[in-house]
């Protein structure tokens, strides 16, 4: 666990790395731009930490549930755009670290128990944390080739 959760942190990193490029620069044509992706994976990180990370620290149920991933996706990258760069890096830092922090706060049975979510389908916070790993480092490779290319 504690190999994932560095792993997690990461994008921390990657996020305080990057603040002095060009958040408005697309990933392609047509695509979202830098701070549509940091937008996205805060919102993400915001809706895990108070539907399931923080529920589970606090001995409730968790309320999340399976959303249309492209529809949270777009609704987040549009909420993001009316936040300035300097607002969205805290709040990306505030929630990862919230995240990271509720967990490492954990027993070692509540962060390997398998929980439900309010759809009834199982949440493992290793298995959260291994996807959110995987998506976190797939953008910061294409915010990479942008940000060198550009």
């Amino acid at each position: 666990m504690h190999d994932l959760l560095k792993q997690f942190e990461e994008w921390n990193d990657f996020v305080l790395r990057m603040k002095d490029a060009d958040w408005n620069v697309p990933l392609g044509e047509g695509k979202w731009s830098v701070h549509d992706v940091v937008s996205h994976i805060m919102f993400w990180d915001k809706y895990f930490f108070e539907e399931a990370i923080e529920r589970i620290s606090n001995g409730r149920e968790l309320t999340l549930k399976h959303l249309v991933f492209d529809e949270f996706n777009r609704e987040a990258a549009e909420k993001g755009k009316d936040l300035p760069k300097e607002q969205l890096i805290e709040l990306t830092l505030k929630y990862r670290n919230a995240i990271l922090d509720t967990i490492k706060s954990m027993t070692e049975d509540q962060r390997s128990r398998k929980y439900k979510d309010a759809d009834g389908n199982d949440f493992c916070i290793e298995t959260y944390l291994r996807d959110f790993i995987w998506h976190d480092r797939h953008h910061m490779r294409q915010i990479e080739q942008v940000i060198k290319n550009g």
